[in-house]
């Protein structure tokens, strides 16, 4: 089990013991990304909970995972071409709107936001938001881009959390196995998937290397209580999951539920 080296670190990562983050607010119940799904996740004692931004064409920063309403609502188009007038009136699954992202932090004060920054025109709207709610604690920003993140982090500074993207990830999986890599000292987390294309990610020495440089490793999108169970032996310290009830009782049973 790989023990993380203490360093200063960053108030969101201010957590006794493994963190458990509801991932979309728990995206098994089929309403994702709502308020509903969110406030069922706080109910069930989470105080970590993964979401995803989107601009729209009016700059209303919204809780949603595609680029499109239409997987997931019964409206269509691309949320950047849209007005917030137009999304607000779309249902998820039917029955649940479209939250913005400052509703969420004004309704759950509790909460701790992981969000994904799905579109570059999404960025500024949210630093803004962050620091006019002054929300810097509370939320560490994450994207595949790791440019977007990056840009992030020089706009906003060390008062904003950010976890590695794509490219910090594999710069530090080939570290872990003594390849020389340059590394964002930044960055306070890895928030990796256990296997991507075929390849491990998340093994001993990933762990070993993200820990000597003071970085958290959270682990997504984990569903099977095995995997939990797996995962945590080995001393990973978040897990994010669709199934909240599951992670929960996990958790609950190795005495490590806060």
């Amino acid at each position: 089990m790989s023990t993380p080296i203490r360093h200063p670190r960053h108030p969101y990562l201010d957590h006794p013991g493994p963190i458990a983050f509801a991932h979309r607010g728990g995206a098994a119940g089929g309403l994702e990304n709502t308020l509903r799904q969110f406030r069922r996740a706080a109910e069930a004692g989470y105080r970590y909970i993964e979401t995803d931004v989107h601009a729209t064409r009016d700059g209303k920063l919204v809780a949603f995972h595609d680029a499109t309403l239409d997987r997931m609502t019964d409206g269509a188009g691309r949320i950047a071409d849209l007005s917030w007038e137009r999304v607000r009136r779309a249902r998820v699954a039917g029955e649940e709107p479209v939250p913005l992202f400052e509703e969420l932090l004004d309704t759950f004060p509790e909460v701790r936001w992981n969000i994904d920054v799905k579109a570059e025109t999404a960025l500024l709207p949210l630093l803004e938001l962050i620091g006019r709610t002054n929300a810097w604690d509370r939320v560490c920003v994450g994207s595949f881009s790791e440019a977007r993140v990056v840009r992030a982090q020089r706009l906003a500074g060390p008062r904003l959390a950010t976890s590695y993207g794509t490219r910090g990830v594999l710069n530090l999986r080939l570290r872990s196995w003594g390849v020389p890599a340059s590394l964002r000292r930044s960055a306070v987390a890895a928030q990796v998937p256990e296997v991507q294309s075929g390849i491990q990610v998340v093994d001993h020495r990933f762990l070993r290397a993200a820990h000597a440089r003071g970085l958290q490793v959270h682990v997504w999108t984990v569903n099977d209580p095995d995997r939990m169970h797996r995962l945590l032996d080995l001393g990973v310290d978040g897990i994010m999951t669709d199934h909240i009830d599951t992670l929960r009782r996990v958790m609950e049973d190795r005495g490590v539920w806060v």
